[in-house]
């Protein structure tokens, strides 16, 4: 057995080190949000990529992570998934706090307690995650992303130390980079090429059992690390006013915010599956309950409170306000990406008002119906009785 997984390894510096692990691996299980894009693959490993590597999706935010225990055969993990953005600590979202310590920390703590038993043991198992420079020093506009990598990285230290004490080889490689080229989180558009040098050496750090690697370390970051450790207060001062000075601060949320309303009485599974596909396409979904069904001409057979609390509880829910008569006022309050609703809405002089003022602000996506059960029908029921 000589497989690898990388997590994260659908695009950027991910991608880079699946690629690279081909010529060492007998198949690589690449995770992500996205299928690979194979644009980025030179022509001389296409083919090796199409053949040796298998993708499965999954959103790290979401809290389902079944799909490793379908990937068992592996003695090298590479996480690599993560986000930020430059951006004081105002101006980040509830969703993207929560998000930003889901994924930069978070699910890679579970996905190596996943593989922990395989970690620790006698035979060779190979692990590497992406840590950031900004774990291990003050980076102002980063607050969460750094407090979230800060923590991932004294978690990689503190194992190291458990698998040392406990006599046992395999250790865990804390990659801790600042500013990469070539990476669209730098900014730019992912290349490959530019990244490749130190995704190799990436590789054989973690082959060669290390437990830390900073890229660029002599020539930037030992200066970098003598600097905070000497004066903390004056080094997060001048990386405020860098960072300030950049222009690359950013006001643009990274978290995908989606929004529906509905009474939601007499919860059924039509309700269930509206819930599951509109998590589906966002990050962080947010559901107004409406108070009653008035607005509808129609009567509710469960109280609003009760109501909340169902719909509160369902997984795919992270969030339950209650609903303003019109989705348009509820963007002015919560500046969603994207509206869900049913398809039979499409064309209503409500809906063509919404794609009006929603138009450059939101995205509204029309669902449609599946056949099963109804509040419809289960309200006939119970009138009928």
């Amino acid at each position: 057995m000589n497989n690898a997984l990388v997590v994260g390894g659908n695009s950027g510096l991910g991608l880079s080190i699946a690629k690279n692990l081909l010529g060492k691996c007998d198949h690589v299980y690449i995770v992500g949000k996205d299928e690979p894009n194979t644009d980025d693959i030179s022509a001389c490993y296409f083919d090796a990529f199409k053949e040796k590597t298998t993708f499965f999706k999954l959103n790290l935010i979401k809290e389902d992570f079944s799909v490793f225990d379908e990937i068992t055969d592996i003695n090298t993990l590479v996480i690599t998934a993560g986000f930020g953005r430059i951006a004081l600590f105002e101006d980040l979202t509830e969703a993207e706090v929560a998000n930003l310590l889901k994924v930069n920390c978070d699910a890679a703590i579970r996905i190596i307690k996943k593989y922990y038993s395989q970690i620790k043991n006698v035979e060779p198992f190979y692990t590497a995650v992406i840590g950031s420079i900004a774990g291990h020093v003050a980076s102002p506009f980063f607050s969460v992303y750094g407090a979230a990598k800060a923590a991932l990285c004294h978690f990689v230290e503190n194992i190291n130390a458990e698998l040392m004490s406990s006599d046992f080889e395999n250790r865990i490689l804390d990659v801790s980079p600042g500013s990469l080229n070539g990476t669209a989180f730098n900014g730019e558009a992912n290349n490959l090429d530019l990244i490749d040098d130190v995704s190799c050496e990436i590789i054989n750090q973690m082959y060669g059992r290390k437990t830390l690697y900073i890229p660029k370390y002599k020539e930037i970051y030992e200066n970098v690390i003598k600097r905070y450790t000497d004066d903390p207060i004056k080094f997060s001062a001048e990386s405020y006013r860098y960072k300030m000075e950049s222009g690359r601060v950013s006001s643009k949320p990274q978290t995908v915010i989606g929004y529906l309303s509905g009474t939601f009485d007499l919860f059924h599974i039509g309700h269930l599956n509206l819930l599951r596909r509109a998590k589906e396409q966002c990050d962080y979904l947010i559901v107004g309950v409406h108070a009653s069904g008035s607005w509808k001409g129609k009567q509710t057979f469960i109280p609003f409170e009760e109501r909340c609390e169902i719909i509160k509880s369902v997984r795919y829910v992270d969030e339950v306000i209650e609903s303003p008569v019109e989705d348009s006022d509820a963007w002015d309050m919560l500046h969603y990406d994207k509206l869900f609703v049913g398809s039979d809405y499409k064309g209503s002089e409500r809906f063509e008002r919404y794609e009006k003022y929603l138009e450059g602000r939101a995205k509204i996506v029309y669902f449609s119906y599946t056949t099963g059960t109804s509040s419809t029908q289960l309200r006939d029921a119970l009138s009928k009785k």
